[in-house]
């Protein structure tokens, strides 16, 4: 009650409404003269506190990673950019790696701005390039990395 109080900056009105209870229902809660609300009213608060407090996190988790964190892709795809017979070869790979910050800001902002999954899927495919096969840049620093057949892909910030 507290937070959904904080978000409709003190408007008892407001939050009941978004409730479907009464105000003096809301100032009971906030008073602490009411504790344990009924089922219904439990339901509305995990609800509304849900729907209010998830686009805030996901936002910060996003800023987060855009701006210093990067984020950690996990995926099981073809990879690839050797010889036959090199450890290099093409082949379908679990992987996970750890994103540069630049990356996932550039896959957020795509993302944000509207792109397609073929766009998303070039800048993802990069961001794994450069951080597990050009690692370091060394002599792999311009090599052509495929990534392709993509069986499951999970990105976490």
């Amino acid at each position: 009650m507290k937070f959904l109080l904080t978000r409709a900056k003190g408007s008892t009105k407001a939050v009941a409404e978004r409730l479907g209870v009464s105000r003096r229902t809301v100032e009971r809660y906030r008073s602490g003269a009411a504790k344990k609300p009924q089922k219904r009213l439990q339901e509305a608060l995990v609800q509304e506190t849900e729907s209010q407090w998830q686009p805030q996190v996901r936002a910060q988790a996003r800023q987060r990673a855009g701006s210093s964190g990067g984020f950690v892709i996990s995926c099981r795809a073809y990879f690839g950019f050797g010889p036959e017979g090199t450890s290099d070869e093409g082949r379908v790979r679990d992987l996970m790696v750890a994103v540069s910050s630049s990356h996932a800001r550039a896959i957020l902002a795509a993302q944000e701005s509207g792109a397609t999954d073929k766009d998303l899927h070039a800048l993802v495919a990069e961001a794994i390039a450069d951080a597990y096969f050009r690692q370091g840049g060394g002599g792999r620093a311009g090599v052509e990395v495929q990534f392709a057949d993509v069986e499951w892909l999970d990105i976490k910030f």
